[in-house]
């Protein structure tokens, strides 16, 4: 399959110019013996809604892909790791899985758990995993194998004092030590909902979407390949691959996305609805892991990674350690210059994007204002659309509160591990605007920043 997805890559460069980022380009094709989906997230309220058919679209993308394949075309399972409503109601869970029986072929298996958070909302937790279980046919927790490799899904528990029980962990603990005893030299595919915490990008103690029940258990289990969702932290971001004792991904969400962009944690930006991804995930013989993440809507590829099998606890390329020192700044293009616009009391600079160095995506652009004497007076950041296969030219960033004066503004451009561009600059005048005007102007932009606020906690 890596060589078809590779041709597929091609495929999709040409057509799209879209960036790719690959940790290495094997000399050999990747061809598979086992395929999967893996996503999370789908927060089905109602049939037809923007989930709901992404469901659809997201299992008709892979099955033309797949039914394009010469080598290998099966797509074996589909794996939805939890929050798979939006209010956990017999209705939701109903509409789910209408969705996904109208699009799933037989021959892929059914993999998916039930969340805490939303799934457990609309009824007790044992009534909601009976339920799911009447529904589906499917057991809310489970181990089994396909194609000759390990899969154990854990969904909260069904007391609903507690997330995950002492029973269910010592289950989970029993099931590791037959599915390695079985296959010591291959992955073994562990799914839960909510990240295990300091692993994946916004698992962090700060991000706060992480858990601490796995953490000890799976130290001792390098053959895991850990997947989890609940941040809806984009997927093809860097520090969504983490690898450790254990690997861990991060799976994104089929709706919408959230950041931490410095103390604003679990951002949303204005066009994060927009914003659905899921991965394919291929194994080959060997072991190796194969993960090409996609943008359903715009059906493009966003990102692509190899992984040497993760079963050898000497393959361990993405650990943050790593990645951090295989990072290099984004760089301008030598002829970039700023384009900038005054209002009164700031301005509303556009840049050009600036070209990845390191294969990674550009996540953030900070803007800045120093006065006369170089001295920062005033910062703003803006995120561009690396989350989705959008194809930017320019960035916008506005500088408001500004005094009268003359100011020197820039922007960096900055990869996920904080590595800054050097900054483009140019000289601006900010205008006083005197009388009525002015009181409008601060009463626009109180105003302004209201509705931001209402909108982010909506």
């Amino acid at each position: 399959m890596k060589k078809f997805i590779s041709f597929l890559l091609c495929a999709v460069l040409l057509c799209t110019a879209l960036p790719v980022a690959a940790f290495a380009a094997a000399e050999e094709p990747f061809v598979p013996v086992l395929r999967f989906i893996a996503c999370s997230d789908s927060h089905v309220k109602t049939e037809n809604d923007l989930t709901f058919n992404r469901i659809g679209a997201m299992l008709n993308q892979v099955y033309a892909l797949t039914d394009a394949d010469p080598v290998y075309p099966n797509l074996d399972a589909l794996m939805m790791a939890g929050d798979l409503t939006h209010d956990g109601t017999k209705a939701e869970f109903q509409k789910y899985w209408t969705a996904v029986s109208a699009a799933k072929h037989e021959s892929t298996d059914l993999l998916a758990v039930v969340a805490k958070s939303h799934d457990g909302w609309g009824m007790t937790r044992k009534k909601m995993r009976g339920f799911f279980s009447d529904l589906t046919g499917e057991a809310p927790d489970f181990h089994k194998v396909i194609c000759g490799y390990h899969f154990i899904g854990l969904s909260v528990s069904d007391n609903d004092a507690v997330q995950y029980s002492k029973k269910q962990l010592s289950w989970l603990r029993e099931q590791l030590d037959k599915a390695v005893a079985d296959t010591p030299d291959r992955p073994v595919f562990f799914m839960h909902h909510e990240h295990n915490r300091n692993t994946v990008y916004g698992s962090s103690t700060y991000d706060g979407w992480g858990v601490t029940f796995f953490n000890k258990i799976l130290q001792d289990y390098p053959q895991v390949v850990d997947f989890s969702g609940h941040s809806h932290y984009p997927l093809n971001d860097p520090r969504s691959i983490w690898q450790g004792a254990y690997t861990a991904i991060g799976t994104g969400a089929l709706f919408y996305a959230e950041f931490t962009i410095d103390a604003d944690r679990a951002y949303k930006s204005p066009d994060c609805e927009a914003c659905g991804t899921y991965w394919i995930v291929e194994v080959n013989a060997k072991g190796d892991v194969h993960l090409t993440g996609f943008d359903v809507d715009a059906n493009k590829v966003l990102c692509e990674y190899t992984l040497p099998n993760p079963a050898d606890p000497q393959n361990r390329p993405y650990t943050p350690e790593k990645r951090q020192a295989a990072s290099k700044a984004p760089v301008f293009a030598d002829d970039a210059a700023l384009s900038v616009q005054t209002f009164a009391g700031g301005c509303t600079v556009t840049a050009p994007v600036a070209a990845s160095a390191d294969g990674m995506p550009v996540v953030l652009y900070r803007a800045y204002a120093k006065n006369t004497t170089g001295r920062k007076v005033l910062k703003s950041w803006t995120l561009p659309c690396y989350y989705r296969a959008v194809d930017l030219k320019t960035v916008e960033l506005k500088l408001d509160g500004l005094t009268p004066g003359d100011y020197t503004v820039g922007v960096v451009a900055e990869n996920a591990y904080g590595g800054g561009s050097q900054p483009l600059e140019t000289a601006v005048h900010i205008e006083k605007m005197g009388g009525i005007g002015s009181l409008f102007a601060r009463i626009a932009a109180w105003f302004t920043e209201l509705w931001a606020l209402l909108v982010k906690h909506l």
